[in-house]
């Protein structure tokens, strides 16, 4: 694919992948969301990829400021919501489970974890994009905000399901219900995000908390707990103990769970594949 919005790095085993609309303060577009979803596929599908990270082009002066405005007013003139996108479009974490088939909930179906660098404004479909990440870092001082409210819509994409489940219902409807802009500093104290890192920081630790945090974890499990954690989201806790029951069996068959053991024994880190 002819990438024009977005572009890709390898960094060891994280991919990082940028929104890239510098001039337009990396705006969300229907081609976007198309280089978005190819990619994210291709980074799913790499073995040699880990973890995935998503982070704005720091030229573009934010994360996502949100939607387009020339592509809102193309709705406008549709007298609809046009996506702007092809039939053929990637389907990465399509497949898994019905839950999941669908734009930005795609993310809960993917094996590998993805981290939010959310290195300035996240707006509109910019916030959704992060809320969908497993984990957020923000810049000091990043401008969070669901803007649907000022525009006349509805809560974006899942957004009213998930943002209750982040960070509960009364800071979820503060949120949703007033549109209004919150600090990453208040962001943290929500538990919105997971840390506030200075600007410059952003990314060196961002790749050190996954050196860190999770350099030590076998990807196997890494894959098998984000899909425990996104369906058990859909499910009665009864289902989700009997399924970790028979993860159970699935997973200490592996030998991966026998370097865990044999690490655990001889006091030292695990070394997985």
């Amino acid at each position: 694919m002819d990438l024009r919005t977005v572009r890709t790095e390898l960094v060891g085993s994280t991919c990082v992948i940028t929104l890239s609309r510098p001039d337009r303060h990396n705006a969300w577009t229907g081609r976007m969301h198309t280089e978005y979803r190819w990619v994210l596929q291709r980074a799913e599908a790499d073995r040699a990829v880990k973890v995935i990270v998503v982070t704005g082009d720091p030229k573009g002066g934010a994360f996502c400021v949100g939607a387009d405005a020339d592509a809102l007013s193309g709705h406008i003139a549709a007298g609809g919501y046009v996506p702007g996108t092809p039939d053929d479009i990637a389907l990465p974490g399509y497949g898994v489970n019905p839950a999941f088939d669908a734009d930005f909930a795609y993310h809960f179906g993917l094996t590998k974890p993805v981290i939010a660098a959310v290195n300035g404004a996240a707006a509109g479909v910019g916030l959704v994009l992060a809320c969908y990440a497993d984990i957020r870092f923000a810049v000091a001082r990043a401008k969070l905000t669901a803007v649907h409210g000022k525009l006349g819509l509805a809560a974006e994409y899942g957004l009213s399901w998930l943002l209750p489940r982040l960070i509960g219902l009364g800071r979820a409807n503060d949120l949703l219900l007033t549109s209004r802009v919150v600090l990453a500093e208040e962001a943290l104290e929500m538990g919105l995000v997971n840390a506030v890192v200075p600007a410059d920081d952003l990314m060196a630790h961002v790749h050190s908390w996954i050196d860190e945090f999770l350099g030590p974890v076998a990807r196997s499990s890494l894959a098998a707990t984000r899909r425990q954690v996104y369906t058990d989201l859909h499910i009665d806790a009864a289902s989700s103990v009997h399924e970790a029951r028979r993860l159970l069996d699935v997973h200490m068959a592996g030998p991966e769970f026998t370097e865990g053991v044999t690490a655990l024994r001889e006091r030292r880190p695990p070394v997985f594949p």
